[in-house]
């Protein structure tokens, strides 16, 4: 994975890097926004912010930290912020709708229905992105730390508390379908 984030060097500033980092990194950072929110239009939505924000930044970033964990640190900066903003709204409608008949759900997305995703839903958005620069990116602790700017140790809680809590949500959900085949 070092190989993936230490790409060619990039030159802050220079419009001809930024958009090869884009190239190279941009399906990357959306399958991490994805896995964080679980909407895609909602992730295409803060990775173009996300985007937007390293662009206006991108003539003061220094190149002691690789490029891609720098953008993935405005992309899940953005997306955390994505998600309290919406939590907040989701609040505001609940309260605006107490006394009313419920809103018919809509048909949910196939891929959000699966069992993994279902369980990663129950994290918290931090270990959760995590999770997924580890699983689903292959990055080491030291790189999911320079992504999210923390501590390396931190990621290693991280990563031991989700994998504890995707495992009993996992083993809760195969007991769930077990008693339900009886």
């Amino acid at each position: 994975m070092q190989a993936v984030l230490a790409t060619a060097a990039y030159q802050p500033g220079s419009l001809e890097d930024f958009d090869r980092l884009y190239r190279d990194c941009y399906p990357r950072v959306l399958r991490t926004l994805l896995g964080v929110l679980r909407d895609r239009p909602a992730a295409e939505e803060c990775a173009q912010e996300a985007f937007v924000r390293a662009l206006r930044a991108w003539p003061r970033w220094r190149p002691d930290a690789p490029a891609e964990a720098w953008v993935h640190r405005i992309a899940l900066n953005v997306a955390m912020s994505y998600r309290r903003r919406e939590g907040l709204r989701t609040l505001g409608q609940a309260v605006l709708h107490l006394g009313h008949a419920p809103v018919a759900a809509t048909t949910p997305d196939p891929a959000e229905s699966a069992e993994l995703l279902a369980a990663l839903r129950c994290l918290p958005p931090r270990q959760a992105a995590a999770i997924i620069l580890r699983f689903s990116h292959g990055y080491t602790n030291r790189e999911i730390a320079a992504s999210l700017g923390v501590a390396e140790s931190t990621i290693a809680s991280r990563l031991a508390a989700a994998k504890a809590r995707l495992r009993r949500e996992l083993e809760g959900n195969a007991q769930v379908a077990a008693e339900r085949s009886r």
